[in-house]
């Protein structure tokens, strides 16, 4: 029977660490069933496995990992953190939007690539001196210009 376990990770880190476990169960050898990174909730993900021993392997030597919690987590605590992915894609390639949070709040950008699984979108600082990738999340920006005319831009 298979059980969930909670990784405790660096804050911030939460993704980096999902893609390293993520990256070491497709070269094979490590059974973990799913990854869960409930939105909101920082310094932690959850980890399916069979056993505390796979949980642990899982994650030997990724940056950012920090443990596991000693006890298995029951799925009706964890139950209400998850909601359906269900995200609005109203982002375009090649949209002028402004970052409406981060570092660059206030920045208008242009869409350069759209990540669906990852809901991020990269973009590219529009009055910056030398264009460089930016990654962002989607509820970070707002299209504010769409280039593929609809007429009203």
């Amino acid at each position: 029977m298979t059980q969930i376990f909670a990784l405790r990770t660096t804050a911030n880190r939460e993704d980096q660490v999902m893609d390293f476990i993520i990256s070491r169960i497709q070269k094979g050898g490590i059974i973990i069933y799913s990854i869960i990174r409930p939105h909101g909730m920082r310094g932690y993900i959850f980890l399916e496995a069979d056993s505390e021993q796979e949980a642990n392997e899982s994650f030997q030597g990724v940056p950012y990992a920090r443990g596991l919690l000693h006890k298995p987590v029951e799925m009706s605590e964890i139950e209400p953190m998850l909601e359906q992915a269900n995200v609005q894609m109203n982002i375009e390639k090649g949209d002028i939007v402004e970052i409406i949070s981060g570092p660059f709040k206030r920045e208008n950008a242009k869409v350069t690539r759209i990540d669906q699984d990852k809901e991020e979108v990269i973009v590219e600082i529009l009055e910056a001196a030398v264009p460089i990738p930016i990654t962002v999340k989607l509820d970070s920006v707002r299209v504010i210009r769409r280039d593929q005319g609809d007429g009203n831009a």
